[in-house]
Parts: structure tokens; sequence; C-alpha cells
């Protein structure tokens, strides 16, 4: 599996009550078809408003390592540590973060 037809999805309720759910997927666009597409994009949705939308370092077969970014940017959301913001974003997208086999 890849995020190429598997988003990772996690949800947080934001100190103020709003939920937002966090994905990590491959980009949509409608031009290109997805299997040529390996952009893989963070976004941060409460309702239908996107809140942020970021392009990050991960490719389509990095599925533990966007779970593991969804799950802390979700953590952190939800206990006020982190602002929904693309800048607040920004470090979770350029980065990779190490997991265990099986995360």
């Amino acid at each position: 599996m890849s995020l190429r037809g598997n988003p990772v999805h996690e949800t947080a309720t934001l100190p103020d009550g709003r939920e937002v759910v966090v994905t990590l997927g491959v980009a949509d666009d409608p031009y290109v078809a997805r299997r040529e597409i390996d952009t893989v994009a963070l976004e941060l949705r409460a309702g239908d408003e996107v809140l942020a939308a970021l392009n990050t370092v991960l490719e389509p077969q990095h599925t533990s390592e966007a779970r593991a970014i969804a799950r802390e940017v979700a953590k952190r959301l939800g206990t006020g540590d982190l602002e929904p913001t693309a800048g607040a974003l920004e470090p979770y997208a350029d980065s990779i973060p190490a997991v265990r086999d099986g995360s």
C-alpha cells in the first residue's frame, strides 16, 4: 500500500473545540494522472475549510512515516502545543521521521 491510494487521516479537537482532520496523501492534480504524481501533501481541514496545505518531502511509499507525522500533529494540535497554520506545520512537511517497522 502507498499514500497514492491510501492517504493517512488523523482527527484532533483543537482547544477552541473545532474538530480538524490531518491528512497526508498524494496530492490531487486534475491535469495529471494520479499514478504519475509523487508529491505527498500534508493538509489540515476544519470541515470544508482548508486551514493549511503543504507539500512534503515524503514519497508515496512512506506510509509509516506519514502515520507518525499525522499522529504527532494531531496530538500536538489537540493539546494546543501546535497552531493550525502552514507555518507551524512546516517542520513536519520538511522532515522524514525515523519509524520502527510495524508502526
